[in-house]
């Protein structure tokens, strides 16, 4: 059964997995996304920011989102990428609820906070965001 907004509760830590980081997936993900010389062709590759931060996405929605009553996002704030991802490295996410609140537009939801993070293979954080999301309440998911 999906997960609803009475089921999060804040300190909860939702481990996403791990994703190894290739020289192949850098390059063509910069090709047709982020042509910059850095993540082309450079000596000291290293991965988009956004390629990091589509690869968290991904494994936060199969970690967290398919396994709940989520809607929409209304958003997400201070997002940081903290060190260079080279090829080879593996990131490891995780998500912390941080808040909930009531949503003021949408009565049959409930707004969760999260603190994302993406620990390289030394456990340094290479990137951190904070996830606004409305997810349905029971009463409502029921319904």
């Amino acid at each position: 059964m999906p997960r609803a907004f009475e089921d999060f509760h804040v300190g909860d830590v939702f481990e996403l997995g791990s994703q190894k980081i290739t020289h192949e997936e850098i390059v063509r993900f910069a090709q047709a996304y982020d042509p910059q010389p850095r993540h082309l062709d450079h000596e000291d590759l290293i991965a988009s920011g956004w390629h990091v931060t589509a690869t968290f996405m991904r494994l936060y929605t199969e970690g967290v989102l398919l396994h709940a009553e989520a809607e929409v996002s209304p958003g997400v704030d201070e997002l940081r990428w903290l060190r260079p991802v080279r090829p080879g490295d593996v990131l490891t996410g995780r998500v912390t609820v941080v808040g909930l609140a009531a949503s003021l537009s949408r009565p049959d939801c409930g707004i969760l906070q999260q603190r994302g993070e993406f620990l390289d293979d030394r456990d340094r954080p290479v990137m951190r965001i904070m996830i606004y999301g409305l997810m349905r309440r029971r009463q409502a998911a029921g319904s």
